[in-house]
């Protein structure tokens, strides 16, 4: 059975990840919605505040751009696997395994502009811990399946389906969605998203349920 993890027990085996003596790769896995960036950030923020070297690439900065989404047919499912660069995604992973000497920048996703911006994330070869996020990193199809090969740790974060929910609508709505445009995105390629994202948990190293 997979254990589950409170965030106090999480914390503390993130920073036996970030004391190892190589650099480790945690995942943090789970559906949209479900917290991944906040409790990433909020994770990574309080680990480099006690003077652990840590970094957060997230997956969201691999999104295909608008543009490119556009003239694949893609525009109205943005956000499901298909829309990613995974393989770039994967390169990154391996060129964050090898520490080389120099500084590695990695892709951030503006949530405002809703697009990815190249190189908005440096990790320094100093870097022990480097925490990842995203919905399909257990996925075990096509290219997505190396992804889970290539990290020491991947966490599923479990929230209450129906507060899920809520604040994915309220997120769609902060980025200028309106109320009924947002609805319809959470319960419609956003679900089926969760769906396929829910399936993949049982490849969790642990559960750690949010509150």
């Amino acid at each position: 059975m997979t254990p589950r993890y409170d965030e106090v027990t999480a914390r503390l085996r993130a920073i036996e990840l970030v004391k190892g003596s190589r650099r480790s790769i945690l995942g943090l896995a789970g559906s949209p919605g479900a917290g991944k960036s906040t409790y990433a950030e909020t994770l990574v923020g309080d680990l480099a505040a006690e003077g652990h070297p840590v970094a957060l690439v997230p997956m969201d900065g691999f999104h295909l751009a608008h543009a490119q989404l556009a003239v694949l047919g893609l525009t109205t499912v943005k956000g499901a696997p298909q829309t990613f660069d995974i393989d770039g995604y994967l390169t990154l992973l391996r060129r964050l395994r090898a520490p080389s000497g120099r500084t590695v920048w990695a892709p951030r996703f503006d949530r405002d502009l809703d697009e990815p911006i190249a190189a908005g994330i440096p990790v320094s070869d100093e870097t022990r811990l480097v925490v990842t996020e995203g919905n399909y990193l257990l996925l075990d199809q096509g290219p997505w399946a190396t992804v889970r090969d290539l990290l020491d740790e991947c966490w599923f974060l479990d929230l209450d389906p129906e507060l899920r929910r809520e604040r994915l609508t309220a997120r769609h709505v902060r980025h200028g969605r309106g109320p009924g445009e947002a609805r319809a995105r959470t319960t419609g390629s956003d679900e089926a998203n969760a769906r396929l994202v829910e399936a993949t948990r049982t490849r969790a190293d642990a559960v750690l349920e949010l509150s």
